[in-house]
């Protein structure tokens, strides 16, 4: 088993292409792990939602009506000002604020350490999931996408475009395994604030279990250039609440050292020291007005996914950029 990046024994999958789903329509992580594609899982998680959003009466999240464009096939005519056509006899549509062209680059953790899956799912596959949905929700939008991943060192780096297959191009490297085994992210994000000098959306995904004094000057670059970051934390459940109850080998996945320990004399040093680094982490984040979710993968990605969405929405209305949001 393995806590902190630490392997664990476990790490099986449930076979077979059915979804199940858990109570609220929601699909369970290790069912939706074993489809075969990124691409069909995240399609399956974004029809989810917005067929729940479709059902609410808030009808989505676009709400703040900015300005007029020309109507094109396909639009959808309840957003067809009648008046304007009835004066003109020109069709227009209402342009809202979530159809500006965003531009998002998504930071993806790809080191040893994600490896880690107790209960069947492991944080890479929930990381890279969670990606894939994010870069296929937007891209819906018309939004453009990039990535970049990392482990030791930046693996690739994918600019932001919106065309056709460039979601491909995204997935096929997110499907790509990582040849390294530390993680050095705070030099990712400062090769990405040299590489993307316009202001977007820059979302990380990662464990982030590094230290957080390493994080908060390159989060803070990040944040003056004027790009809205959001953090994604993926953990396993066992680093949350260091459940064992036998004593254990535990292996590091990032450096192969093995280390044998009694659980009930180390769990509370463990989350003593695991509390101290959330709290320093939710406490940067809400000092440089970064959004924060963690999430861990037990969780259903509708869930990450919805609470992605009512931050922004939530930010945008305030007229602030970030804010914490746990999901």
């Amino acid at each position: 088993m393995v806590v902190n990046g630490m392997s664990a024994s476990s790490n099986t999958s449930p076979s077979g292409s059915k979804v199940s789903r858990l109570p609220g329509d929601l699909i369970d992580p290790r069912a939706l792990m074993a489809l075969d594609s990124l691409e069909l899982r995240a399609r399956t998680v974004v029809r989810g939602v917005t067929t729940g959003l479709h059902r609410s009466p808030r009808h989505g999240f676009s709400v703040e009506f900015t300005e007029y464009r020309q109507y094109t096939p396909g639009d959808d005519l309840r957003h067809l000002d009648w008046r304007v056509f009835g004066r003109t006899d020109r069709d227009y549509v209402r342009r809202f604020e979530d159809e500006t062209n965003l531009r998002c680059h998504l930071v993806v953790d790809q080191s040893r350490s994600m490896d880690l899956a107790t209960q069947g799912v492991s944080k890479a596959a929930y990381g890279a999931t969670l990606a894939a949905t994010l870069a296929y929700f937007l891209q819906l939008q018309g939004d453009a996408v990039g990535l970049l991943t990392l482990d030791e060192a930046v693996r690739e780096f994918i600019p932001a475009r919106c065309r056709p297959g460039h979601l491909r191009q995204l997935f096929q490297a997110l499907e790509r395994a990582s040849s390294g085994h530390s993680t050095d992210l705070a030099t990712a994000l400062e090769r990405l604030a040299d590489l993307v000098p316009r202001k977007g959306l820059v979302a990380v995904i990662s464990d982030f279990l590094v230290p957080v004094e390493m994080l908060i000057p390159r989060l803070r670059r990040l944040a003056a250039c004027g790009h809205e970051v959001v953090l994604f934390q993926v953990l396993d459940p066992a680093e949350l609440d260091f459940g064992f109850e036998q004593p254990t080998r535990f292996r590091d996945l990032e450096t192969d050292q093995w280390i044998e320990l009694d659980p009930s004399t180390a769990r509370a040093g463990y989350r003593e020291r695991f509390g101290a680094h959330q709290s320093a982490l939710r406490e940067a984040c809400l000092n440089l007005g970064i959004a924060f979710h963690e999430a861990d993968t037990r969780q259903p990605m509708e869930r990450v996914l919805v609470s992605f969405l009512e931050q922004r929405q939530g930010a945008r209305s305030r007229g602030v950029r970030g804010g914490e949001a746990m999901s």
